[in-house]
């Protein structure tokens, strides 16, 4: 059934009013016609069932069916603070990582970031990336749009991460063997699942170097303020690669 995310959805409505976009989407691309019935998602984990009764050209209204939880997302909030790399690779990993279950998208200027932007070209890319998350988003059934947030620096990303992150992970090249990986992680799982049962839910904040890895003082920053060191295995992974497979590790082991 076709997804739409509309904010301000209550059990008391109806009916929900789409407009913008997604309206020459409902009647042009997919040809969806009266009596059809979609998915809208209210942004928060709530999907309510509808029935197409009204077609315009501004907008779409639809009867509410029913309504219950998304259960797509996962039990911690994690945010992924990606060194930005070279080309299109970061639209390659928002939209992974969005079908993973992350939570936030944060592009993080790093001393080893090759790539230099004035602040029209990020406020381009930043409203491109958003649009790669929504259809993500929309595909893998994703209760919440995860938000790409704005650029920010090294030093303003390990500011945000010490002061909302309950856990900080970073692969890095000179963590400890795999053993200590995997503990680190199961404590992590365990200590998630626990605060889950009641009703707390954890954020993790995955950090992650772009090409040519963190600078040495990056590493030593993280450290400080208390960021998990990890292994990823013996084979060295692309920038692109790394992130999407702590994504695939955390969300097998948290999925519910």
């Amino acid at each position: 059934m076709h997804r739409f995310y509309v904010d301000g959805c209550s059990e008391a409505d109806k009916y929900i009013k789409i407009t913008g976009e997604d309206v020459n989407h409902i009647r042009s691309v997919l040809r969806l016609g009266v009596n059809d019935e979609i998915t809208v998602s209210d942004g928060s984990s709530r999907d309510f069932q509808c029935r197409i009764t009204e077609i315009s050209s501004d907008y779409v209204l639809a009867n509410i069916i029913d309504i219950y939880d998304n259960n797509s997302e996962l039990p911690a909030d994690i945010y992924l603070f990606q060194g930005v790399p070279k080309g299109d690779k970061l639209e390659t990993i928002i939209q992974k990582c969005v079908e993973l279950g992350v939570y936030s998208i944060v592009p993080v200027m790093m001393e080893r970031t090759i790539v230099k932007l004035d602040d029209k070209k990020k406020e381009k890319k930043i409203t491109r990336y958003n649009l790669i998350s929504e259809s993500a988003a929309k595909q893998s059934r994703r209760g919440i749009i995860p938000k790409v947030l704005d650029y920010i620096t090294m030093k303003e990303a390990i500011s945000f991460a010490e002061s909302h992150m309950d856990i900080i992970l970073f692969p890095y090249e000179f963590a400890e063997g795999m053993d200590e990986s995997r503990r680190a992680i199961t404590d992590i799982v365990s200590d998630i699942r626990t605060s889950s049962k009641h009703s707390e839910k954890k954020s993790i904040g995955i950090f992650i170097g772009p090409e040519g890895g963190f600078a040495d003082a990056e590493a030593k920053m993280l450290v400080e303020i208390g960021a998990k060191t990890m292994s990823l295995g013996h084979r060295i992974l692309r920038t692109e690669t790394a992130g999407m497979t702590v994504m695939s590790i955390l969300s097998f082991l948290l999925d519910e």
